[in-house]
């Protein structure tokens, strides 16, 4: 499996032909780089996201030449901070153009899933992301293994399938 960090996570998305779809199946991330944003929220105090701007300005990029950008996030409920600072945060992924939906966690059976997070990109290449023990993002991990795409496609699939969109899962 090959480790992709920085550019390389940017160049992939960039070349994508058809779509980058992620799945999300963790209810909280501890990234250093939240840190702060994460904690604004909890404060209510105003957020400029300026932290999220490189990462939206990309896929803005990729999602303005009609490719897809979907996420998919299995969501327990009731919800922890850190998915109610997600919903929050999700109108700046869709001001760019990404899709997301959210699929409460009793909806699904636990076998059904995978236990990573994932980018599937054009079908072909599977990224799992990577985090260190103490929450650090590392990177995407890369796999092309057609029974490994297969098995997350089958996953995603499963999954989009059965997630509310973002406006709807808001409304309930």
């Amino acid at each position: 499996m090959q480790l992709l960090q920085g550019e390389e996570i940017e160049d992939l998305l960039r070349s994508c032909e058809s779509g980058a779809y992620h799945l999300e199946v963790l209810d909280t991330y501890e990234t250093p780089e939240e840190a702060e944003p994460f904690r604004k929220f909890l404060a209510g105090e105003p957020d400029d996201y300026e932290w999220g701007a490189d990462w939206w300005a990309l896929i803005h990029d990729v999602t303005a030449t009609g490719r897809a950008v979907r996420r998919a996030r299995i969501v327990t409920e009731p919800h922890v901070d850190y998915t109610r600072w997600g919903l929050v945060v999700a109108d700046q992924n869709m001001a760019v153009g990404e899709e997301i939906r959210y699929l409460p966690r009793h909806l699904i059976d636990p076998a059904e899933l995978t236990t990573d997070d994932f980018w599937l990109i054009d079908d072909r290449t599977l990224a799992f992301t990577i985090f260190e023990p103490s929450g650090r993002y590392v990177g995407w991990g890369i796999s092309h293994d057609p029974v490994i795409v297969d098995h997350a496609r089958v996953v995603w699939n499963r999954v989009w399938d059965k997630a509310v969109p973002h406006a709807e899962y808001i409304r309930t």
